[in-house]
């Protein structure tokens, strides 16, 4: 049995600070053939996550700590949902069906959640990154995770 205790989210934590991309992971699963992948990803409000979906997977997100905005985009990159998800909310947990383009955004630093998603994990078909928002190091990147933290439903990035 495995057991989890909050010292780990704190050197998750400590990693994510230290990171360029400011967040960290850490594996539950043993490797990528199983059948069941589950993680827990730490994230600061400075990291950026593309927006992206998944082909064949769904996925399913629980907040242990702090909160994220989660925004649902249509095949335009326009929004059509946004939620707050994690403390001082009254949703604690998400689920982004297959083909839905998404992104979430931390809060405040060491938001942290544990994610499910059926494996195996098969890097060429895992994740389609949206053309319509600038690549993770790219220099319009930290502009479009700002524009993520303000976007409301019915709103548009433009890629320059």
């Amino acid at each position: 049995m495995d057991v989890f205790s909050r010292t780990l989210l704190d050197e998750l934590a400590m990693k994510a600070s230290a990171s360029p991309r400011g967040r960290a992971h850490q594996n539950v699963h043993a490797s990528p053939g199983d059948l069941v992948q589950r993680f827990f990803v730490v994230a600061n409000r400075d990291s950026y996550f593309r927006p992206h979906r998944h082909h064949t997977k769904s996925e399913l997100a629980l907040v242990l700590r702090g909160s994220f905005d989660i925004l649902q985009f249509d095949d335009a990159g326009i929004v059509e949902a946004r939620w707050t998800v994690g403390e001082g909310a009254t949703l604690f947990a998400y689920e982004t069906p297959r083909m839905t383009w998404h992104t979430l955004l931390a809060r405040s630093d060491g938001a942290t959640f544990l994610e499910v998603k059926e494996g195996p994990y098969d890097p060429a078909t895992a994740v389609e990154f949206a053309p319509w928002a600038p690549a993770e190091g790219d220099a319009a990147a930290a502009g479009c995770r700002e524009w993520i933290r303000g976007a409301q439903p019915g709103e548009r990035f433009l890629k320059d």
